[in-house]
């Protein structure tokens, strides 16, 4: 029961952008040193990434994460990533790549659309969503329904 209480603790991701965001106004160049890695994978070798993820850990979950953090806003209740990928008219063939590419390319691609949507999401239904991205293919199909479904109305 307490290794239960610890993972959903553990999950809070609202509290890590909470935690990002309180961050980045007082620790000078962690946001720009988070948005300069290429992958989740290069995370592991900045500082920011330790002093962001203190007493939470490294898994490739959290990477993936933290990955989009300095692009993502947060608002409780907001629309998920694939409406607002529909809303800001992502092509079809662009979030194709996505679900038939591998990690990492799958979320550096992700990530790219990210940058230029420029999406609020709800972060603890987006973090989860991130943190096991790998975990089957459940996540890129909801992210794909999610698409059609708005863009069909």
């Amino acid at each position: 029961m307490e290794a239960v209480k610890k993972e959903k603790k553990a999950l809070d991701f609202v509290k890590l952008y909470e935690h990002f965001t309180s961050l980045k106004e007082r620790i000078s160049g962690l946001e720009a040193e988070i948005k300069r890695v290429a992958s989740p994978d290069g995370l592991v070798d900045i500082p920011s990434f330790y002093r962001l993820m203190a007493g939470t850990g490294t898994h490739k979950g959290w990477q993936r994460v933290v990955f989009f953090l300095p692009y993502v806003k947060h608002k409780v209740g907001a629309d998920s990533i694939g409406r607002q990928l529909a809303k800001g008219r992502v092509s079809e063939m662009r979030l194709f790549q996505i679900i038939r590419s591998g990690s990492p390319n799958d979320i550096i691609q992700l990530r790219r659309l990210v940058q230029q949507v420029k999406p609020t999401v709800d972060w603890q239904y987006f973090g989860k969503t991130l943190y096991y991205w790998d975990y089957g293919d459940r996540n890129k199909r909801q992210l794909l329904e999610d698409y059609f479904l708005t863009s069909k109305k």
